[in-house]
Formats: C-alpha cells, structure tokens, sequence
C-alpha cells in the first residue's frame, strides 16, 4: 500500500494534534489499507475493525464518527442493523482536480 503524502504530511498533525482524535488517524489509515487489500469498500463490524486495530469497540466507534463529520469516509448500510460498508474518502485529491 503507498500513502499519499497528504495522510503522513498534513492528515496526521490535523487529526491526532489538532483535532487531539488518534483514533480517528488509525482508523482511516487501517481503512485505507484494508480498501487497498480487498479493492474496494470495507463490509466490518465495529467489533472487528476495533480488534484488527488494537482499540476499543467504543474508540472505533468515535473514530468513524469523526471520519463521517470530516468527510474522509462515507459509509453505507442495507438497513438498520446491518454491517455497515466504508468507502475511504480523499478530499484532498477531488479539490486538486477541480482547480486542473
């Protein structure tokens, strides 16, 4: 997987030191490597993606939140109670198109 310099530059300061959310960083960060690996949006449960990052569920939880709030993840779900499907946003690259 490579990262966009953007996520090690800018993202990482913006949301563990300025917004004080680390969970938020290794959760989009996770994401962004499990969308890579399977080549497409991420079907996970709370449950697991806390358990593949090493947080807690409720941490996991507040995270995705935050992503949501940011725009950095847009999520998707076929009703209610279903797992819910995360497609990893980059806002940083549709503003560049915009201005080419």
């Amino acid at each position: 997987m490579t990262l966009d310099d953007y996520v090690v530059d800018v993202l990482m300061r913006d949301l563990v030191g300025h917004d004080r959310r680390p969970a938020s960083y290794l959760v989009y960060l996770w994401l962004t490597a499990e969308q890579a690996h399977r080549k497409g949006p991420v079907l996970v449960s709370y449950q697991e993606m806390s358990e593949s990052i090493g947080i807690s569920k409720s941490s996991a939880q507040a995270a995705v939140s935050w992503l949501l709030r940011r725009k950095l993840i847009a999520v998707t779900k076929e009703n209610l109670t279903a797992t819910p499907c995360y497609a990893v946003r980059h806002p940083w690259k549709d503003s560049r198109r915009r201005v080419e």
